[in-house]
Formats: C-alpha cells, structure tokens, sequence
C-alpha cells in the first residue's frame, strides 16, 4: 500500500469505484498494520521529516525480540540509511512492507481518517488486514496484545458513533481460538472475522473421506453474541493457511495435507518460529488443484461434484458466505505465474483475459462453466430460504462418518457427502419432527423422508421441509 486514499490510474478512478457501488456493496481492505517503503510516509521517515519521524517502530540493538511470533521465514527488520544514521526498522512482512508505530497518537489518527474516508467512498464493510500483528512490544510475541485489541475497539466505537452501518471484518490468520477472540465481547470489535480454520480443515475431509473432525469442529462453534458471524471462505488470494487447523488437526494430518500440496503441483510456504525452526504456515494451490490432483484420471465430472461439495459445506454454515474470483470458474494453479515472479503466492492469482474467460463460459462442457452453473445454483438456493440467515441457529448432526450433516434453523438440511461412494443416510423422524417430505432445494426432487436418503460420491442436498403430516 503506497498511499491508503490513492487508486491506480491504470486501474480506474474512485468515480469508478462508485460507479460499482451503485450494484454492489463494498468492502474496502484497510492494510493499516504496515505501509510501503515507497509510501510518502516512509519516505518521509528517511528524510528524517519531524511528522514522520516516530510513524514507525526503529529497533535499537539488543532489543529483546526473542519472542516475536513471524509470519514469514525473512528477517523481522530491515536496516535502512536515514541523516539520523542506519535505523533498523520493523518489517513483519517484507523489506517493502514497513510496520507502523501505533505507540504515535499521529498514527492512529491518521489511520481513523483513512478509514472514515473509505466510509465516504461508499464502504460498507471494512476489511483489517494482518490486525493481530499491530501493537509492539519488546519481550512480548506481538500477536494479540491487549493494545491491538484496544485499537480495534476504538475502530468500532468510531464507526458506532458516525457509521453505524459499517462493518468490521478482522483478517487473522491464526489459530482458531485466538481467531474468535476478534470478535471481543460481541459488541466492541469486529462484526465479522474470517473462519480461518474452515479451509484446511475442507480439505483434510475430501482427502480423508471422513467427516467427523469437520463435525466435531463445527459443532463447537459459538458466538458471542447474535450481532456478530463468521465471514465464511475456502479459498483467497493468499494460500490456504494452516496454523488455524493446528490445535484441531494433528501435526502429522497437517504434515499430509502439506504432501498433498506438493504431489498436485504446489507448495508451502514457511514461517520463522521463535526457537529457531522453521514450520509449514501456509499451502500455496488453487484450491481447486488442492482438491483435484491434475495429474488423476478421475473425470472432470468428479473433480467439479468434489468442488462444488467443499463448497456447499462452506455455504450451509452459519455466517456469510465468500467466493475467490477463481473459484467461481474452477481456475487451476498457475504455476508459469510463480516462475515468472518466484513469489508462491502467484499461483492463485493469474488475471485472466475477459474475453477468453467469456468465451470458456459459453462451453457448457468447460470446466468454467460446469462450476460457474453449480455455484450460481447453490448461491440462488441460499439466497431464497430465511434458514440461512448469517446470524441464525445451526446444528450439526451425526448422520454418517462420511457425511457432513447440518440442520439450519429448523427448515433445512443439509447433506454433503465427502467420499468417493454412495452412501445411504437413514433419518430419524424423531430428530427433524414430522416430517414425511423433503423437497431438495437444488433439484426440486420431493424425498420421502421415511426412507434412506440416497448420497452420490461428493454430492449435496439441501432439504427443504415439504409435506407435514396431521
């Protein structure tokens, strides 16, 4: 992020931006954690400009940095020449990437200002990149220190008192309790955080062909409050991160879905840890080769029923729902990209040319258009029953070890079948009330609830309640 209130003018203008809110709601990545060594600021910092001279974190030498938790596998600080002399300054991420000093009164301010002014330009959502790692202090791991969550909550309160509407989505790629803890007491920090653990722990279920840990996972979760949900997703434009899983996947289940990666054509990315060893943090694939090996003989129509079922599971769950721009056509690693840049990250994130990517779409035999169809179907589905209501009731039901089943409020469920063979789900009328008919929601077929639901490798239903007996 060169300059926070600045677009690209290759890319378009903020008259364009508006022109998109016109049909779309916004959501606007605030990446207020650090700042550009090529932004005005840092540069302004190298000048040894007195309004930017404290707007960044300079550690003196034998700083106790010990405990520092990293994200990456690179150098904690970069050294750089300013007239004061070298100052070694914070750089959680990359050189490029330089940490702000939130100690600095002038910072917060500046980056409220931003935010409001993202308000101005029709934000209704606002993304906190990297949150957890804001506050610094020497001794400390600087990851969720009781400051980063006090500057959350001055967000909230801001946005409380002049943008009601406004919603805060917390980017913490962390362990799953820690993950929740963004939420605060469920009225002062974020409305909405990423539920981080949900894509590794999709993947580990089709790999395994067994449900049950996604199960027990989902049906522990909770909140805080009915103001505040999940931003549910499977893939991103980063890769598929695996500290969320730790804790709730054991090391050596994380340690076959880091195998996985590599034998479908990815990587992983690595991160420091604070005794000196190194660990896999992050699967670097297009979730779809992540799901699908590119080098099977499997049909297409497997790999896209495989895909679009990881994709209901995420769609059924409380919360709001979210879709990579490449998982909406089933876009497969790119890994001429990550040779061209050498950045790993580059494999989920190649541009595609608008015209060829329309022309894909047309084929109804693509693979484009296979999951295009499919996703626009359980996206229609979802949007026309009140049962998913991002804030509403959940519960998750032990049906089958290969079935991931959840019943949303008490009108829908859903049946999502993990494996590679037919499974047949007996329904206990006791448990779904009287019911004597489903009707499915995607098909429109009518089930005779008195017998065995009938599964498919990989497929879904999603129930509706039909006829009630007398």
């Amino acid at each position: 992020m060169i300059d926070y209130r600045a677009i690209n003018p290759a890319l378009g203008t903020w008259d364009d931006v508006a022109r998109v809110g016109e049909n779309f709601r916004l959501m606007f990545d605030a990446v207020v954690n650090h700042i550009s060594a090529q932004s005005a600021w840092f540069q302004g910092f190298l000048r040894d400009d007195p309004r930017y001279r404290d707007y960044f974190v300079v550690v003196p030498d034998g700083a106790d940095v010990a405990r520092v938790i990293r994200p990456r596998a690179l150098p904690l600080t970069t050294r750089f020449e300013t007239p004061r002399g070298t100052q070694n300054v914070w750089t959680t991420f990359s050189a490029d990437q330089v940490d702000l000093n939130f100690r600095n009164p002038d910072v917060l301010l500046d980056i409220i200002a931003t935010l409001l002014f993202y308000v101005t330009r029709g934000a209704e959502l606002i993304r906190l990149d990297a949150i957890a790692f804001l506050w610094k202090a020497f001794g400390t791991t600087c990851l969720h220190l009781p400051q980063t969550h006090r500057v959350i909550q001055v967000f909230r309160a801001v946005m409380e008192e002049v943008a009601p509407g406004v919603i805060l989505v917390t980017e913490t790629n962390v362990p799953h309790a820690d993950n929740l803890s963004y939420f605060g007491d469920g009225a002062n920090e974020a409305q909405m955080v990423y539920n981080f653990a949900l894509p590794p722990l999709t993947l580990h279920t089709f790999h395994t062909g067994d449900a049950r840990p996604l199960s027990r996972w989902a049906s522990e979760l909770t909140l805080p409050s009915k103001r505040v949900t999940f931003f549910n997703f499977l893939a991103s434009h980063d890769g598929i991160g695996l500290n969320p899983a730790r804790g709730i996947l054991r090391d050596a289940e994380i340690d076959v879905l880091v195998e996985r990666a590599f034998a479908h054509g990815g990587s992983a990315s690595h991160k420091n840890n604070p005794d000196g060893t190194t660990s896999p943090y992050e699967l670097n694939i297009n979730y779809f080769d992540a799901l699908n090996d590119p080098n099977a003989t499997e049909s297409l129509d497997t790999q896209v029923d495989r895909f679009v079922c990881a994709h209901a599971i995420m769609l059924s769950l409380v919360g709001v729902p979210g879709i990579y721009f490449h998982s909406l056509f089933g876009s497969r690693s790119w890994r001429a990209g990550v040779a061209q840049t050498g950045q790993n990250r580059t494999i989920n994130r190649e541009k595609l040319e608008r015209g060829a990517l329309e022309h894909t779409l047309r084929d109804p035999a693509s693979r484009q258009n296979r999951v295009f169809t499919r996703l626009a179907q359980l996206l229609r589905a979802r949007a026309a029953h009140l049962a998913f209501d991002p804030f509403g009731a959940q519960r998750v039901l032990d049906l089958d070890p290969s079935v991931f089943a959840i019943l949303r409020g008490d009108a829908v469920l859903c049946l999502h079948n993990v494996a590679a063979y037919t499974r047949a789900v007996e329904l206990s009328r006791a448990e779904f009330g009287t019911t004597k008919w489903w009707s499915d929601l995607l098909t429109g077929e009518m089930i005779d609830a008195t017998r065995a639901v009938i599964l498919a490798p990989y497929q879904t239903r999603w129930l509706g309640y039909a006829v009630e007996t007398k």
